[in-house]
């Protein structure tokens, strides 16, 4: 019964039984219990959307690097597609140049010899043959006209010739033909250029009258 007694007057500080020390005790606990009581509790919806949008935005990250990463494959692949024989188109560009310099080196006087006429169109036909299969992959022949303008980008200059009646900066002869593959240059064709001609001298103006 006394035990009762206590616990009912353990927060009265009115009761004279009470020390100081029980008395300061139990306010702070009666203070502490209401502050818990009166604080409020997270907002969890808040809680939740916040790692909702957290996790979202991760997500995205990862699918943009996933894309990123695909298109790079995809980049690749269509690099070595296009240009994984690039190598193997420049032996056969050599072997063009082979067969183009033996029709050239063929003179007039020995083409109406019917044996000579007849090697003479065999290789006309396999360098044909020859330009069709590289054309069918991507490679295709620079051969500019004379008087086209020079293009630094698939010409190589290597001479310049005066007087030769061509704007100048022009192409005047072909060396050797060059060759691009798909959209990148496989090898630039070797040219001459007409030089610009010097500016012409000013009339001379009488002023004796």
């Amino acid at each position: 019964m006394s035990s009762n007694k206590s616990e009912d007057t353990a927060f009265d500080p009115q009761n004279p039984e009470l020390t100081d020390a029980e008395i300061a005790e139990a306010l702070a606990s009666e203070e502490q219990a209401t502050e818990q009581e009166q604080a409020p509790e997270p907002d969890r919806v808040e809680v939740l959307a916040q790692e909702l949008a957290s996790t979202r935005d991760q997500l995205l990250r990862t699918v943009a690097e996933l894309d990123n990463a695909r298109k790079r494959f995809e980049r690749d692949r269509e690099s070595d597609r296009k240009f994984g024989q690039s190598n193997f188109a420049k032996d056969m560009v050599t072997v063009a140049d082979n067969l183009r310099r033996a029709l050239e080196s063929v003179p007039a006087s020995a083409a109406e010899n019917e044996a000579v006429k007849a090697l003479v169109e065999g290789v006309e036909m396999t360098e044909r043959s020859l330009l069709s299969a590289l054309e069918k992959h991507g490679v295709q022949r620079i051969s500019p006209e004379p008087g086209e303008a020079f293009d630094y980008n698939q010409h190589q200059a290597m001479f310049e010739l005066e007087n030769t009646g061509l704007p100048a900066g022009s192409v005047v002869q072909v060396l050797q033909p060059g060759y691009i593959m798909h959209e990148r240059l496989l090898r630039a064709a070797m040219v001459g250029v007409a030089k610009g001609e010097p500016a012409a001298k000013p009339a001379r103006i009488d002023t004796s009258a």
